[in-house]
């Protein structure tokens, strides 16, 4: 694993699989966002990617993709799912805070479930990254938990009043919607915010 602040310890979690998360199914929510916004595939990277489903699927779709993880076994997975579809990906073991320094600017950064977790230990941190990875006019989806959801368990929940203020210094916030993460099987699963950005 990279070093990196955690609100938990991810390795153990994917050594003993318990991952409920990853639902080996690419997200249906990039997929109607993108759709929607009718982006040509350019640049684009995942933060938090795990075992890499959504790079693979975008990669598909003819967009130049990276993933980053702080998890190597998570990555490894990656690797070999992206070999298996025939696909080049360019994959980094690394903390997805503080992340990108001597980076190009990406076009889309796509975040399934970092932001919610980098909040409670590094806020500052993960918003360096947003700033290392993007430029005026970069877009950005994230993905993050929702208070309004009634079972327990599931991501951390953010309100969106602290989404809207920490991410408006620097996006435009084109919508924040609720939507449901998918489980394994195409399962509804936990709600969540969808909120599409556009880096100032």
């Amino acid at each position: 694993m990279a070093t990196a602040k955690t609100d938990r310890n991810w390795d153990e979690k994917y050594s003993t699989g318990n991952t409920p998360w990853d639902s080996d199914l690419a997200s249906k929510e990039l997929k109607n966002v993108l759709a929607d916004a009718k982006l040509q595939p350019t640049t684009a990277i995942e933060l938090g990617c795990g075992t890499g489903t959504n790079c693979v699927y975008l990669a598909k779709e003819g967009w130049q993709v990276t993933g980053v993880d702080c998890v190597s076994q998570a990555v490894e997975e990656a690797k070999r799912k992206a070999e298996s579809a025939g696909v080049n990906v360019a994959w980094g073991e690394a903390d997805v805070q503080n992340f990108g320094a001597d980076s190009e600017p990406f076009d889309f950064v796509f975040d399934r479930g970092c932001y919610h977790c980098c909040r409670r230990v590094d806020l500052d941190g993960y918003f360096n990254t947003l700033r290392n990875v993007t430029q005026s006019g970069s877009h950005m989806l994230c993905l993050c938990g929702n208070p309004n959801e009634e079972s327990s368990g599931g991501p951390p929940r953010v309100a969106e009043e602290n989404v809207r203020r920490e991410f408006e210094p620097l996006f435009e916030i084109l919508h924040l919607r609720p939507f449901h993460f998918e489980d394994a099987g195409g399962i509804q699963g936990p709600l969540g915010w969808s909120v599409w950005m556009k880096r100032k």
